[in-house]
């Protein structure tokens, strides 16, 4: 990693104004916030559940996180380096996950077992649910990783184990801190899942106050509490993150490792993974298809069509802007450890635990009040996606260009080409597929986006979720099953390519 410097770079400007771009939605908060006096802040923030609240989502975010991590990283390396049977298939069952939403898994969860409500249950779908954020760059990492690191570390008398411990679990750590921390602040943002199960979290009240009272200011300055608990998550993995190199030094090109042999384990191996992905994937489906075989079919196939690709063209827009603002801000973070960079990744990171309420409202006040042609457009809806997703962008560039050697950089520019152009040729090419993964990975998380669709949308246009939504909230779960069946479909198709992006770095 380049030296820390106090010299502002072209990136550090444009990474700034990415930043700054991302955050116009926290910028209506602290407006509407700092409007009602700082008497009105005191007397929220003082309640007793405003502090109860805050532990709850603090807590729940923890839970997720860390169960993800211990789950995930053991997950990540059966699916890559063993032979359990289907190996590198694997990766594409691990990547599913993330085309179900929340809110569906818990649906389907609820409709089978109606008593089921709280905190354990809402830490067990939302496990479920997170899963692939850890999975996925771990497995990345770990495809990548020169099996030689460890063959020296066993030629100096470490067992393989330690081997493991030493060699390749310290280049884990940034891809694992960096999927813990998008589970946790998927977790602060979630709103479905944990209304369906009942679960008092920072999201629900905010809605639910808005909704009862209209009442801005209180969600404003909830939601402000909110970003200061995704503040410590950000530091939290940052600090975690630490100095971790992730390239690669030496000569030559790195061997394909070779799998471990799990013998008879294998079996055990294969449940393993059978069961968490068939509770994460299968079990939705299987509840989905039977409400539609029972119900009837009162849906028109006209706007289920319509519903579709409105949610496809709504999402790739989504992406677009997701990525043309996570590539500078990734690859600050990437290339540059002064105080600068660490606060422009920070301050991008945010505007994942924004809840979509409150996202949607900020862009319907910003949108009137400053680009009035842009208020319930295609162009407004997507760059809402941006906002709530660019986290899920920012940790994928920035794990892929980590992986790029200053030195190639280096090399280019006794060659004459510029900054820019060095970027654009040598960095960005040898990037390309997390750049990839993280636009694949905006695009199936904004396909499932519920709260700001509702506020945004333009006029007359449905996508998957809020017709599902719209069904759901008058009980019509038959016919609400045929657009979320469909809704998990549609995202499996990013997911899929999602796996296969990781999986091909190994020659997979």
């Amino acid at each position: 990693m380049s030296a820390p410097s106090a010299r502002v770079t072209p990136l550090h400007v444009v990474g700034t104004a990415a930043a700054l771009v991302a955050l116009l939605p926290l910028v209506y908060l602290v407006i509407r916030a700092g409007g009602a006096g700082w008497q009105t802040i005191w007397e929220v923030l003082a309640q007793e559940r405003t502090v109860a609240l805050a532990a709850r989502s603090l807590g729940m975010a923890a839970a997720v996180a860390a169960t993800c991590g211990l789950v995930g990283i053991p997950l990540a390396w059966v699916i890559t380096r063993t032979d359990v049977p289907g190996g590198r298939w694997w990766l594409i069952a691990a990547a599913l996950p993330l085309a179900v939403p929340s809110y569906v898994t818990a649906f389907a969860w609820v409709a089978t077992i109606p008593s089921l409500q709280g905190a354990l249950p809402t830490w067990f779908i939302l496990s479920l649910s997170c899963l692939p954020y850890v999975i996925l760059p771990v497995a990345a990492v770990l495809s990548r990783v020169d099996p030689a690191l460890e063959d020296v570390a066993r030629t100096l008398g470490s067992g393989p184990v330690a081997a493991f411990h030493r060699a390749v679990a310290p280049m884990l750590v940034p891809a694992a801190a960096a999927g813990g921390l998008l589970a946790a602040l998927y977790v602060l943002s979630d709103f479905g899942a944990v209304s369906i199960l009942r679960f008092d979290s920072f999201t629900r009240v905010i809605y639910t106050s808005y909704r009862a009272s209209f009442d801005r200011t209180t969600a404003a300055v909830l939601a402000l509490v909110l970003v200061a608990l995704a503040l410590v998550f950000v530091l939290l993995e940052r600090r975690v993150r630490g100095r971790h190199r992730n390239w690669r030094v030496g000569a030559g090109v790195a061997r394909r490792g070779e799998q471990v042999s799990l013998g008879r384990r294998r079996w055990a191996a294969l449940g393993v993974l059978m069961a968490i992905f068939g509770l994460a994937v299968a079990f939705p489906a299987v509840v989905l298809i039977r409400l539609i075989a029972q119900g009837q079919r009162g849906w028109d196939p006209l706007e289920w069509i319509s519903a579709t690709g409105n949610t496809v063209r709504a999402s790739l827009i989504g992406a677009v802007i997701a990525m043309a603002l996570a590539l500078p801000i990734g690859m600050l973070a990437a290339r540059y450890r002064d105080r600068w960079a660490r606060s422009v990744e920070s301050a991008a990171f945010l505007g994942h635990a924004l809840p979509g309420v409150l996202v949607g409202l900020s862009l319907v006040y910003l949108g009137i009040s400053l680009a009035p042609g842009l208020y319930q457009t295609l162009a407004m809806l997507g760059f809402a996606y941006a906002v709530l997703f660019l986290s899920n962008a920012i940790g994928s560039v920035r794990s892929a260009a980590a992986q790029v050697p200053p030195l190639i950089e280096d090399v280019g520019r006794t060659l004459g080409a510029s900054g820019l152009t060095n970027w654009i040729r040598i960095t960005v090419p040898l990037a390309a597929p997390g750049i990839a993964a993280g636009a694949l990975l905006v695009l199936v998380t904004a396909m499932k986006e519920l709260p700001a669709t509702l506020m945004l949308r333009p006029t007359g246009m449905d996508t998957l979720a809020t017709e599902l939504w719209t069904r759901t909230s008058v009980g019509a779960f038959a016919e609400a099953a045929p657009y979320a069946l469909t809704l998990i479909l549609a995202a499996a198709v990013p997911a899929f390519l999602l796996a296969r992006i990781v999986g091909r770095q190994d020659g997979g």
